[in-house]
């Protein structure tokens, strides 16, 4: 049965300076149940060294899920200093409670052949899979869409997935921003494992200037997913510009009224 309406969630870029107790405090003031936390990011839990234990025993109080640790950098880059991030992040996850370990590629491609970059692509995620799969986690391929990204597309991905007969372990993450900067049109609904809803405010990629935290271009995006059957979690991951927000409560109110009024207006 189709979703249709967004399940949202919140991504811990969006307040870094609040503890995990504070973080999902938030969420459920606007009615969240989900969250993602973020390794390294200012009060992160894993940064900080806070036992997976107690962030575990905070989410269960707050009735909170938490449903990503983000993230393995550079996964594509496989290195022994790789393998030994990934296990311990992998842990980490486990212990914690989280469903999904989120892999970010190399920002800048330091491979000089296209197939030599599909070649590391398709072994780091074979590296990556026993990782994942004795641990029951889901992996999260995020491609970011820059020119100078390793990974660009979710369809280079997706057919890395594939390749590497990887779809029982690996999704994909559709950021509004980045899809819109890759240039793609495909989505990837029955691949596409959590949606990250970007508050990049660029008039460059983003139709209407007059979003919250919710970049412009959200939207029909998001509306999209829905009508392809994606079920998962629309996560807000926001970007600098909010932190100094004085009431990012408020702001994240007006945001989820802002889409759901979007949405219904569009039907």
């Amino acid at each position: 049965m189709r979703q249709v309406s967004p399940r949202f969630a919140l991504d811990h870029m969006a307040a870094p300076r609040l503890d995990v107790s504070a973080l999902f405090a938030l969420a459920r003031d606007q009615g969240l149940t989900d969250v993602q936390i973020r390794y390294p990011h200012f009060s992160n839990p894993v940064a900080r060294g806070i036992p997976a234990a107690d962030v575990r025993f905070a989410a269960t109080e707050a009735g909170i899920t938490i449903i990503s640790v983000n993230a393995l950098q550079r996964f594509n880059d496989w290195t022994p200093t790789r393998q030994a991030e990934a296990s311990n992040l992998a842990d980490y996850a486990t212990a914690c409670g989280a469903e999904t370990l989120v892999l970010v590629p190399a920002n800048r491609s330091s491979w000089p052949t296209n197939s030599e970059r599909q070649d590391n692509l398709r072994f780091a995620l074979n590296e990556i899979k026993p990782i994942l799969q004795s641990r029951g986690l889901i992996g999260l391929i995020e491609p970011l869409g820059f020119r100078t990204c390793s990974l660009r597309s979710k369809k280079e991905a997706a057919e890395a997935v594939a390749a590497v007969d990887g779809q029982s372990v690996f999704r994909l993450v559709h950021d509004t921003f980045h899809h819109t900067l890759a240039g793609e049109t495909c989505l990837f609904c029955e691949l596409t494992g959590l949606v990250h809803i970007s508050s990049v405010n660029d008039p460059t990629f983003w139709i209407y200037p007059d979003r919250f935290l919710a970049g412009s271009d959200n939207g029909s995006q998001i509306q999209a997913l829905l009508d392809g059957g994606y079920a998962g979690p629309f996560s807000f991951e926001l970007v600098e510009e909010v932190h100094s927000l004085d009431d990012l409560a408020g702001a994240l109110a007006a945001s989820i009224d802002f889409i759901r009024r979007g949405l219904l207006s569009s039907e």
